[in-house]
Parts: C-alpha cells; sequence; structure tokens
C-alpha cells in the first residue's frame, strides 16, 4: 500500500559530492559548444594568416600530396585531403549522431520525425530560394548549395551564449535540425557538386559499404574488418568523381545505437569477476571484450571521434578554408555582390523563415496533431542559430566558386554567422522579459513528451513520498547497497525538504551481481511495508549499506518495533520476491540497466543528480506542468 503522506525529516544543507550520470546526447552537445571556441580560433588564424602572408597561406594549402601503393594510388593537395579526407570522420560523427537519435533519441517514435525531417527540409529550400532570386540569370547561382546547412558545432557554440538557461529541449531540436541540414547537404555534393561519375567505382564503393553493413548485422567487432572495407569505399568514391564525404555519412547512418542490455552488463561482470580471481592475459582479453560488448558501436566510435572531429578535424577544416584577404575594396565589391548577399540574406532570414515556416504549416495542416518539440519562441531562436553555415557551406563554397567569386562566398558565410547569432540573441532576449507562463510556453511549447516510464506510477502500488497531488513525481529505481544510491539520498530528502510540490517513488532494481546483499535488502523493505515501515526501514537500509546481512536486517526490524517473528518469516520465506520481481520487469521495460535511475514525470533523467542538477529538472518539469494544466 502506498504511504503518501510521511513526513519528511529535514536534512543539512551540505550534501555529499556524487558522480554526474552523462549521456551521449549531453556529451555531443557539451562537445559541440566547447568545440566552438576553438572553431572561432581556428577562423581568426586563418583570416590573420591569409591576410599577412597570402602567398604563404595559399602555397600550404596547395601543396601536392600523394599516396600510392604500387601503381594505384591517390593525389590531392594539402585542402583537399583536409576536405575530402579527414572531413569524411566529421560527416561519420554526424551519421551517427542521426543513427542514435533514429534509434534512441527523439526520432524512435517514427512520427516524430515528420515536423523535424519537414522544418529541416524548409530550412534549406527557402534559403537556397532567396539565394536563386538574387542570383537570378547570373552564373553564381550555380552556388546555391552554399546558402543551405547549417554548421552544428557554431550552432550550439553561439546557443549557448545567447540562450543561457534555455532547457536542453531548444538545443536538441536545433542538432535535430542541422543532422537534418548536414544529410541534405551532403547528398547535394554528392549528385551536384561532384564530376562526371565512373559507374564501375561508384559500384564498388557501394559493394564496400554493403560488406560493412553485412559485418553489422552479423554483429562482427573486428575493427581492422572495418577499416579496409571503409578505406576501399573511400578510394573508390573518390575515383567515381563523387566527393567522398558520402562515405563517413553512410558509415554513421549504418551504425546501430541501443542502450546497454542488463544481461550484457551481468555477463560483464561475471567475465571481470574471473579476471579478479585469475588475473591472465587471456582472461583479461575476454573481460574487456565482454564490456566492449556491452556498449552500442554506436557508442564506442563517437567516444573514441566525436573529441578528434570536433577540437582537431573541423577546426583544421577552418584553418584551411576560412582564409580570405580583406581590404577596403574588396568589402565595398563582396557586399554589392550577389554571392555575398544571396549568402548572407538566405542564412540570415531565410533559415529561420523556412524552419519555422514548414513547422507552422505542418501544424496547420495536421490541425494541431503534430506539433514542435518547443515553443514558437525555441523554434524562431533555433532557427535563427540554424543560420550560422560554415563547415558544410565553406566546402560546397570550394567546390563551387574560385578566385574572387569563392573569397566572395566565404565573406558571405562568415557575415551570416554573425548576423544569425544576433538575430537569436535578440529573439532569448525578447522572450527574458516576458512572464514566466508565457515565457515557459514559448520556449517549451505544448507538444507531449515522448514517456520514458514504461510502467506508471500506481498509488495503490508504489511507495510514494510526498503529497499526493503534487505536480512532479520522481521516480527513482535504486539497489540498497549502490553507494551511488546512497549518495543520491540525502539530494533526494533535500529536494522533498524544499519543495511542497514534488511527489517521490522508490522502485527496487537490485544488482545482484555486484551487489550480494541488495536483493534480500530489497526484500527486507517490502516486508516491512507490510507492517506499514517501508519508509523507515528505506532510510535505515541506505544509512547501513555496509551491513545488510540477514541479522543485520533483523536487527533494524527490532529497532523500528517492528513484529520480528512475523518480519523473519516472511524474510526467510522470500514472501516479497515476487513483488521485487515486478519492480525489475518493469526497469527492464522502461531500458534502466543501472542505479540510480531517476524519471522525472515519466522522462528519464539524463545527467548529474546533485541538488542543483535534480532542482533544475523538476522546475522544468514544474514548468512543462504549468503549461498543461
Amino acid at each position: 500500500m502506498a504511504e503518501s503522506q510521511v513526513p519528511v525529516p529535514a536534512v543539512s544543507r551540505a550534501t555529499t559530492p556524487v558522480r554526474g550520470l552523462r549521456t551521449p546526447l549531453r556529451e555531443f552537445l557539451r562537445t559541440e559548444t566547447g568545440s566552438a571556441a576553438v572553431l572561432l580560433a581556428a577562423t581568426i588564424t586563418a583570416l590573420a594568416w591569409a591576410n599577412i602572408s597570402p602567398s604563404g597561406y595559399a602555397t600550404v594549402w596547395t601543396t601536392p600530396v600523394s599516396v600510392s601503393v604500387g601503381h594505384a594510388g591517390v593525389s590531392l593537395d594539402l585542402r583537399g585531403w583536409v576536405n575530402s579526407g579527414l572531413m569524411t570522420f566529421f560527416f561519420l560523427v554526424v551519421g551517427l549522431e542521426a543513427r542514435r537519435e533514429f534509434d534512441m533519441g527523439e526520432l524512435r517514435e517514427r512520427a516524430r520525425l515528420l515536423l523535424p525531417l519537414l522544418a529541416g527540409v524548409g530550412g534549406t529550400l527557402v534559403p537556397v530560394g532567396i539565394y536563386l532570386t538574387v542570383n537570378a540569370g547570373q552564373s553564381s547561382a550555380r552556388g546555391w548549395g552554399t546558402a543551405m546547412t547549417t554548421d552544428t558545432a557554431f550552432a550550439l557554440g553561439a546557443l549557448a551564449l545567447v540562450g543561457r538557461g534555455l532547457p536542453d529541449r531548444v538545443r536538441t531540436y536545433l542538432l535535430t535540425l542541422s543532422v537534418v541540414d548536414d544529410l541534405v547537404g551532403i547528398i547535394v555534393i554528392a549528385f551536384a557538386y561532384s564530376g562526371r561519375i565512373q559507374v564501375t567505382a561508384l559500384l564498388a564503393g557501394l559493394g564496400f559499404l554493403a560488406l560493412i553493413l553485412l559485418l553489422r548485422r552479423r554483429r562482427v567487432r573486428y575493427g581492422p574488418a572495418y577499416l579496409v572495407f571503409g578505406l576501399g569505399a573511400w578510394v573508390a568514391v573518390l575515383k567515381s568523381g563523387v566527393d567522398p564525404v558520402s562515405v563517413g555519412l553512410a558509415i554513421g547512418l549504418l551504425t546501430y545505437a541501443y542502450p546497454a542490455a542488463r544481461d550484457d552488463l551481468e555477463q560483464a561482470t561475471d567475465l571481470f569477476r574471473l579476471f579478479r580471481e585469475q588475473p591472465t592475459a587471456e582472461l583479461a582479453r575476454t573481460a574487456r571484450e565482454g564490456v566492449k560488448a556491452a556498449i552500442s558501436p554506436n557508442d564506442r566510435l563517437q567516444q573514441v571521434l566525436h573529441p578528434w572531429t570536433s577540437y582537431v578535424i573541423v577546426p583544421l577544416f577552418a584553418l584551411a578554408n576560412a582564409g580570405i584577404t580583406v581590404s577596403g575594396s574588396f568589402l565595398a565589391s563582396a557586399y554589392t555582390s550577389r554571392i555575398t548577399l544571396g549568402i548572407l540574406i538566405a542564412y540570415v532570414v531565410g533559415k529561420p523563415v523556412g524552419t519555422v515556416g514548414a513547422a507552422w504549416l505542418l501544424v496547420r495542416l495536421s490541425r494541431g496533431r503534430v506539433r514542435p518539440p518547443v515553443g514558437w519562441a525555441g523554434a524562431v531562436g533555433s532557427g535563427a542559430a540554424a543560420g550560422i553555415g560554415f563547415t558544410v557551406s565553406l566546402l560546397i563554397a570550394s567546390l563551387a566558386f574560385q578566385g574572387t567569386e569563392l573569397e566572395q562566398a566565404k565573406l558571405g558565410v562568415l557575415s551570416a554567422a554573425v548576423g544569425a547569432s544576433a538575430v537569436a540573441w535578440t529573439v532569448f532576449q525578447v522572450t527574458a522579459l516576458l512572464p514566466d507562463k508565457l515565457r515557459h510556453r514559448l520556449l517549451l511549447g505544448t507538444a507531449d513528451l515522448i514517456v520514458d516510464l514504461a510502467v506508471p506510477v500506481d498509488p495503490h502500488r508504489d511507495h510514494v513520498r510526498g503529497p499526493a497531488d503534487a505536480p512532479v513525481t520522481i521516480v527513482e529505481y535504486g539497489d540498497f547497497q549502490c553507494p551511488y544510491c546512497g549518495q543520491a539520498e540525502p539530494v533526494v530528502r533535500e529536494l522533498l525538504a524544499d519543495s511542497g510540490e514534488v511527489r517521490y517513488v522508490w522502485r527496487h532494481l537490485p544488482l545482484t551481481d555486484v551487489h550480494p546483499h541488495a536483493q534480500l535488502a530489497a526484500e527486507a523493505a517490502e516486508v516491512a511495508a507490510r507492517q506499514g515501515a517501508f519508509w523507515p526501514m528505506h532510510d535505515l537500509l541506505l544509512e547501513h549499506q555496509d551491513a545488510l546481512a540477514l541479522q543485520d536486517l533483523i536487527g533494524y526490524a527490532a529497532d523500528l518495533g517492528l513484529d520480528i517473528e512475523w518480519f523473519s518469516k516472511d524474510l526467510r520465506c522470500h514472501t516479497a520476491a515476487a513483488r521485487i520481481a515486478e519492480d525489475i520487469d518493469s526497469a527492464d521495460l522502461s531500458g534502466v540497466s543501472g542505479t540510480p535511475s531517476f524519471f522525472i514525470n515519466g522522462r528519464r533523467h539524463h545527467g548529474a543528480y546533485d541538488i542543483d542538477t535534480l532542482t533544475t529538472a523538476v522546475r522544468a518539469a514544474q514548468a512543462r506542468a504549468t503549461i498543461t494544466s
């Protein structure tokens, strides 16, 4: 039976430092926003270099570099190796994140794919239309692809600066738009800005990609095989006349993402235990492989490649491509040229108009059944930030233009980044001045969110602490022997003590492979619940995590004044085992494999569980509840 009004004891303001829980999406956002400063520094360096020593800048990046094996080989200049070689890894990371969103993120519900897809397409078509209108009847119209894509790193970095305190949902929405942009951009590069296509070489490249897909389906984890086939695909596509960066995107999209399953984690624990008992090189290798097998290849590749692409490859690309020689006469001619103005207007005006217009049109046509995952202020601000085109825009510009026209295109891209940032800053500054409820509605929107908690809270079954009618419900899957659950407990208590609008639910997830006393402790809590003492027993167990043997549990029951004979009999007969199993099943359905795992109003909480982070998450949930009430 639920115990909904158990008083919450006062706790000290000081909470135990806890380990943060990080997720791939948050790590992706953190890496992208952090690398924006490095990218900006590389851009400034390129501009300074090109103006201090124009001939030196050009000479370095046009230096030919050849790689050959026998009579076969590849010869490109240094800029070409960066643009077509290293940037393949950048698009691989883009493909990995797109696949992750499709398998595990907001797009795992396929119905939610339509709006960001159409908004992203609208955010490419409208800017292209503006550019073509400005350049109508001119040879410069061939550069239309320069005015369509978003630079993920710069856009997220700018959003972090101009929109401090924004909900993560706004950043996630921008990330989704930029992923669609990049997908469209790579298709444009492959078919509109490639040379004459050699069909035989292209088919060979597709054959290598088919082999990679076959290895993925068979769950082959032999890295060198993927490297060989990936390199073969890259060379073949390069020889075909199609820009080989498309190979990176294709491989990323073929790389599955999935959460770590509890069975796989338990198997990894068993393998490590064998190594602990007999530390041989063979068992070390087996344990290492077992741990790797529990993590999806998508996660492993992102962990390895994403920092390199964000902090090395993309800044190196900027260094190789952003350098333009600036002079008064050049600026005067460029800012009156159709190329610069077309790109500038397309990004600063076309991006927000295209993304928001497409979303608004879909909402109207669906009669509100389909709505953006953010409010309209969030959509407009994200659309404005999406007007920061850099990486792919410069790549397409280098394929479409040469000489002075290329310099004008680069200036347009750089100017648009400044203008788009200013528009996004204005949108969020104005929104911040509005009353709280209206501001929350405009930022968060009213669309139904994906509910991650598979089994809803049942007040008649679950153990509930706090007001029964609280607008925010926190569900924790915990293990009484887990030290991190013990560290999180005072944080939860402080949160409950400070807010009268939070309801807290504990569900059991004993990790028996690493915590041998966790199952019995969970059963002790349930047996105590039969005598109306779940929460007192819950608190004692977390306070004494190093003493959870049978006699310890019976001693705690005596301290609480429970009927010891009844308690001991139920505990020895495992009468609560079925109840624990139900919680474990609900955890499996919700994709929970570790503890502590928190859900706030049905949404999985990803991130740290210190008091500040949980308070912020609860306030966001309260704002959301206020909007929908």
